[in-house]
């Protein structure tokens, strides 16, 4: 019966099922992974939450380095995952009291982060939660540019009388 069964259907058959096998069980495997990593983010986020303190500093440098090449201690890039050794963070160079320490921040808070000037920033360890100017103006950063895509789409939403997509 097997052979029979196995007989009539064609070779591009057999290596179609196979191949939508493994991408079904490729997807099961990267949900369950998600939502392990999704339970890991969560637990992190309130542990820096719990231990986050606000602080005067003097932000000297900003740039987006490879981990490794940043000027972190030894014991810091030990902790870190090999793979993630290698990617670009965002790197803030700042003076706090009479320290100068490199800090990590987030892409969100990144660019709003000014150079050369006095802020309060809200930390845990080593990473940078939130900025606020202390002197003058907080300095929000120039809008980016929308690519031709977004443009166009735009326009012909508005032509068509929906909202433009954000």
């Amino acid at each position: 019966m097997q052979h029979l069964l196995l007989a009539t259907l064609s070779t591009g058959w057999i290596i179609t099922i196979v191949v939508l096998v493994v991408i079904i069980i490729a997807m099961i495997a990267l949900y369950f992974a998600g939502k392990k990593m999704e339970k890991k983010q969560a637990e992190q986020q309130a542990l820096m939450e719990q231990n986050r303190q606000t602080v005067s500093m003097l932000i000297i440098d900003k740039k987006k380095v490879k981990l490794k090449d940043a000027v972190f201690p030894q014991a810091v890039l030990d902790q870190a995952p090999k793979m993630s050794r290698n990617m670009k963070v965002y790197v803030v160079k700042a003076k706090v009291g009479p320290q100068i320490l490199s800090l990590l921040c987030d892409d969100k808070i990144f660019d709003t982060i000014p150079v050369k000037k006095e802020v309060k920033a809200t930390i845990s360890g080593m990473y940078i939660l939130g900025v606020k100017g202390l002197h003058g103006k907080n300095v929000t950063p120039p809008p980016k540019k929308r690519g031709f895509f977004k443009r166009t789409m735009d326009k012909l939403q508005n032509a068509a009388g929906n909202k433009p997509a954000k």
